[in-house]
């Protein structure tokens, strides 16, 4: 459950079975404002709000957008290259049955999501890889991915399949990276479902602003029944040179203002190289525009 402050609006995260009571009174850790929630008892005592919401509570991202070509992949691998440079300990799901994400870190003919559902592995730790970056870990896929939709679609409640798992080893890793088919079904659903916070990568280009507005759509009916999620908007490619990206950019801004990342990313030909050796960026030429770009997108989601 989640309780808001309504004098400081600090948000908290508060376990439900708390309230046992019609109603219950709370005290604000932050400004120690006593409010009601819910609790018919008169008396001054209070239940003191701790577990506040914070940067760090967006443990897991989700990378998602319904057009293609927005550099879902891309940014999924830099960010969290960025991240673990920075300390952090990452895992990265490759949940796309193309499994680009996979194969540019130097994996294939691995396991993957499937062979856990099918219980051909004892447990998610048996399919998570270290890589050969410090901090970053790697939860692969594979072709078999493909058979997950025919198999679980029709099961009750298919799109927490994700979510289950992640909870196993949610708390070894100071964040869980997601990337996402360019579409909006099985996978990412799960992927949705399963993330704090997602990031909708997106060019300036008319169809990949519909994608964005799709991925937002969904995000509202999944906060409506009670999911707790955000989402940042992220421009990527972004070409100064042309006329109409500065254009679109602009839309952008004033649409997704408040949403907007602060950073963006630039087209950059060395990003387009660095994928030729399968190379995260920062290893490839950490001096290149690019670079600091992704390392800056990772301060500010920490910060």
């Amino acid at each position: 459950m989640i309780i808001t402050c309504d004098n400081c609006k600090t948000r908290y995260k508060v376990a439900d079975d708390i309230l046992t009571k019609p109603a219950l009174k709370v005290r604000c850790y932050k400004c120690n404002h006593r409010f009601t929630v819910y609790k018919n008892d008169p008396s001054d005592d209070s239940f003191l709000l701790q577990d506040e919401i914070t940067a760090a509570d967006h443990r897991i991202i989700t990378l998602s957008n319904q057009k293609g070509g927005v550099a879902k992949t891309t940014t999924c691998l830099n960010l969290a290259v960025a991240l673990a440079q920075m300390g952090k300990k990452v895992l990265v799901v490759d949940f796309d049955v193309q499994a680009n994400l996979t194969i540019l870190l130097g994996f294939r003919k691995t396991r993957s999501f499937y062979e856990l559902l099918n219980k051909e592995v004892k447990g998610i730790n048996d399919i998570i890889l270290h890589t050969k970056y410090p901090n970053l870990s790697l939860l692969p896929s594979n072709s078999k991915m493909a058979l997950l939709k025919k198999r679980y679609l029709k099961q009750h409640n298919f799109e927490y399949l994700l979510r289950n798992r992640l909870q196993e080893v949610e708390k070894k890793y100071d964040h869980i990276l997601i990337d996402t088919p360019p579409s909006i079904e099985f996978f990412t659903l799960n992927a949705l479902i399963a993330a704090q916070l997602v990031i909708v990568p997106t060019t300036c280009e008319y169809l990949s602003m519909h994608g964005v507005s799709q991925i937002g759509d969904i995000i509202n009916v999944l906060k409506g029944i009670d999911h707790d999620i955000e989402y940042k908007v992220l421009i990527t490619m972004f070409d100064k040179q042309k006329t109409s990206e500065r254009v679109i950019n602009e839309k952008i801004r004033r649409k997704y203002g408040a949403v907007l990342c602060s950073t963006f990313i630039e087209i950059d030909d060395k990003m387009q190289e660095s994928h030729i050796v399968n190379l995260p960026i920062q290893y490839y030429d950490e001096k290149s525009r690019s670079a600091g770009q992704y390392q800056a997108l990772a301060r500010e989601l920490i910060e």
